[in-house]
C-alpha cells in the first residue's frame, strides 16, 4: 500500500449498506433465541424445538440457490425489499402459530428470506470495497449484524415481559422489516442515484442474448457480480472441489459451530428452567461481548493474517462447547450457562468476517463472483447442518452430548484450518 492508495470512505456505504442491513439484524436478532422457546411453549420437546429453530439456517442455505438469479433480475434495492415482505410473511405465519409445525414453516419463509438479504449486502461490499481495506470493512458489514443480534435479544426480551407471550417477539421483526423496505424505498442508490422500486442500470439481467433482445444498456461491476455468483454454482463447485472440500471444509465447520450456538444456546436455558424474557436477556449480553469485537477481528487479520482470527474463534468455541456439556449435572449450573454464553460470544467475536474475507481472499481477481457464490453455499451448508445434528442427537441421546459432539468439531475445525490456510494463502495473508 503506498501514500497513492485513496483512502476508503465509509460514509458513501453506511446508510445505503448498513442501515438496512442493521435493522433487518436487530429483528433476527429479537427472533433467534425465541425460536426454540416458542416451539417448546406450542408443545415440542427439546430435540423438535432445536430441529424448528434450524429451519431459519435451511431456508437461508437453500434460498443461496436462487437468490442470486433474484438479485440478479429484478436488482439488489428492489430484492431487498421484496426479501423482507416475504419475511414479514412468514413472521405473520409465525405469530398466529396453532402449534410446532405451523410455526416451523414460518421459520423457513424467514430464513429463504434472509439469504436474498444476505446476498444483495455481500455482493455491493464485495465489489464497492478496496483491498487494502477490506478485511476490516467486511467485518465492520459483520459487525452490523452482530450489532442487530446484541440489540434484538434486549428488545425481545422487553417485548415479552411486557406482553406475556413469547409469539409477541415476532411482531419486532416484522416492524424492522417494515423500516428496512422504507429506507430502501427513500434513499438514493449511490451507484445510480435513483430512488424507489425502478429498475436501476445494476440490475443485471439472466443472460446477456435477453439483454441485447430486450436493447438494455451494459451492466456495470455490481450488476456483472450478482448474475455471475447467480449462475452455475455447482458447476463452481464442481470446479474448485479441491479448494472447497479442503479449506472449505474448515469454513463450513466455522458456520457450524457459530449456528450451533444460536440453537443451543436458547435450548439449555429451557433446559435450566430460565424463563423466556431472561433467557433473551442472558443472550442478549453475551452478545454485546461479541459485537464489542468485531473491528478488533478485521485489525486481528490484516494485521497479523487470517489464522490469528480463524484459530482463537475455532478453539475457543470448542472449548465452550466441552464445558456446556460438562455443567449439566453442576448445581450452580445457571451461573455457568451465562458464563459460557458470554465465554462462546468473545470466540465468536475474534472471528468476526473471517468467512466472508477468506472468500474474498481466495476468490480469483478477475472472476470472483462464481467462487464468492460457492464459497457462500459451502459455508451455510455447515451453518445449516449444525442445528440438524444437535436436534438429531438430542432426540437419540442428550443436549449434553450433542454439546460434546459440537466441541468435537470444533477441534477438527481448528485442524483443518490450521492445515490448509497456509497452502491456499500467501504468506501475508495467513
Amino acid at each position: 500500500m503506498t501514500s497513492e492508495t485513496p483512502a476508503f470512505d465509509f460514509r458513501a456505504v453506511v446508510l445505503s449498506g448498513f442501515l438496512p442491513a442493521a435493522l433487518f439484524a436487530i429483528g433476527e436478532g429479537a427472533i433467534i433465541p425465541i425460536i426454540p422457546i416458542a416451539a417448546s411453549s406450542l408443545g415440542a420437546g427439546l430435540a423438535f424445538a432445536g430441529f424448528v429453530a434450524s429451519l431459519i439456517l435451511v431456508g437461508e442455505l437453500i434460498g443461496d440457490v436462487p437468490s442470486g438469479v433474484v438479485v440478479a433480475r429484478i436488482g439488489e434495492r428492489n430484492a431487498m425489499i421484496g426479501a423482507a415482505m416475504v419475511s414479514i410473511v412468514g413472521l405473520l405465519v409465525c405469530t398466529v402459530a396453532p402449534d410446532a409445525w405451523v410455526l416451523a414453516v414460518g421459520v423457513f419463509l424467514v430464513g429463504v428470506s434472509t439469504a436474498v438479504f444476505a446476498l444483495a449486502r455481500h455482493a455491493y461490499m464485495t465489489t464497492a470495497i478496496p483491498v487494502h481495506v477490506r478485511a476490516r470493512a467486511l467485518s465492520s458489514l459483520g459487525g452490523v449484524f452482530r450489532f442487530g443480534y446484541f440489540v434484538g435479544p434486549f428488545v425481545s426480551a422487553a417485548v415479552v415481559h411486557l406482553t406475556g407471550t413469547t409469539q409477541s417477539a415476532f411482531w419486532i421483526h416484522v416492524t424492522c422489516c417494515l423500516a428496512a423496505a422504507v429506507v430502501l424505498l427513500v434513499l438514493r442508490d449511490p451507484a445510480t442515484g435513483a430512488r424507489g422500486l425502478r429498475l436501476p442500470s445494476r440490475a443485471s439481467r439472466p443472460s446477456v442474448d435477453t439483454a441485447e433482445e430486450l436493447r438494455e444498456p451494459p451492466t456495470d461491476t455490481g450488476a456483472q457480480f450478482v448474475q455471475e455468483e447467480a449462475h452455475g454454482l455447482f458447476r463452481t463447485i464442481r470446479a474448485n472441489r479441491a479448494v472447497l472440500l479442503r479449506l472449505g471444509s474448515g469454513a463450513g465447520l466455522i458456520g457450524a459451530l457459530r449456528a450451533g450456538r444460536q440453537v443451543i444456546l436458547p435450548l439449555w436455558a429451557v433446559s435450566v428452567g430460565l424463563d423466556d424474557a431472561t433467557a433473551a436477556l442472558v443472550i442478549g449480553i453475551a452478545g454485546a461481548v461479541d459485537f464489542a469485537l468485531f473491528y478488533t477481528s478485521g485489525q486481528i487479520m490484516d494485521r497479523w493474517g487470517r489464522l490469528a482470527s480463524a484459530l482463537p474463534c475455532m478453539l475457543g468455541l470448542s472449548v465452550s462447547y466441552f464445558l456446556l456439556a460438562w455443567s449439566g449435572h453442576l448445581d450452580a449450573r445457571v451461573g455457568w450457562f451465562v458464563a459460557i454464553a458470554i465465554g462462546m460470544s468473545l470466540a465468536n467475536g475474534v472471528g468476526s468476517g473471517i468467512l466472508m474475507t477468506l472468500g474474498a481472499d481466495l476468490a480469483p481477481r478477475d472472476h470472483p463472483a462464481p467462487f464468492l457464490g460457492a464459497w457462500r453455499f459451502t459455508g451455510d451448508f455447515g451453518s445449516a447442518a449444525a442445528p440438524l445434528v444437535i436436534s438429531g442427537v438430542t432426540a437419540v441421546a442428550s443436549l449434553a452430548l450433542a454439546s460434546g459432539v459440537m466441541g468435537v468439531l470444533g477441534l477438527v475445525g481448528a485442524g483443518i484450518l490450521l492445515r490448509y490456510v497456509p497452502r491456499y494463502l500467501p504468506r501475508a495473508l495467513r
